[in-house]
């Protein structure tokens, strides 16, 4: 099967398009975990975060937000220790942060409801044919972030913001000759 051309042969990368990246997610949890994990990824490649998300999964409650906002400098600290984890100050702290605001968030609506509020509840779907087409933000995700920031998150700016939107399919940017496209929408 033809894939986009920037999945490598690494069967955890292979997996991870094929399966999930671009499939609408709407679970709030699910939603938290990517929203964490591309933030992650700043600077980074997104394999390296792939190899370490078992172990994020682990060291913040399977992204459960109430415990991972109850956590105490003294746990993030320990994980700051973790080889497991992307060992960013920032980024692991920020993780209580986002999480302390998922659930101010949550006084108002569900992070999905608020999330897919922004595409109208409707994949965006794109079609590009080149990978070299497809944009790494957009004014949309511009907004986004910029509300996101008031909000009181962190790790959200326009660029993770749409690597993000992808990832959960609130956008479809498979390229149009990617086996998957199809099945994403």
């Amino acid at each position: 099967m033809k894939r986009c051309k920037w999945v490598s042969d690494d069967p955890l990368y292979v997996e991870y398009h094929d399966k999930e990246w671009g499939r609408p997610v709407r679970d709030d949890r699910h939603l938290f975990e990517m929203l964490i994990l591309e933030g992650a990824q700043a600077g980074l490649s997104w394999i390296t975060v792939l190899k370490k998300r078992a172990r994020y999964k682990e060291v913040f409650f399977d992204f459960d937000v109430e415990k991972v906002a109850a956590m105490s400098d003294a746990e993030l600290n320990i994980i700051l220790l973790d080889a497991g984890v992307i060992r960013n100050r920032l980024k692991v702290y920020g993780t209580r942060k986002n999480a302390l605001a998922v659930l101010e968030l949550k006084k108002e609506q569900s992070l999905g409801d608020y999330l897919w509020s922004w595409v109208g509840g409707q994949q965006i779907v794109n079609s590009y044919e080149r990978l070299s087409d497809v944009p790494a933000s957009t004014p949309l995700s511009e907004k986004i972030s910029k509300d996101l920031k008031k909000r009181g998150f962190t790790f959200v700016g326009p660029t993770i913001i749409y690597a993000f939107m992808q990832a959960v399919g609130m956008v479809n940017d498979h390229t149009t000759d990617c086996g998957v496209y199809g099945e994403c929408g």
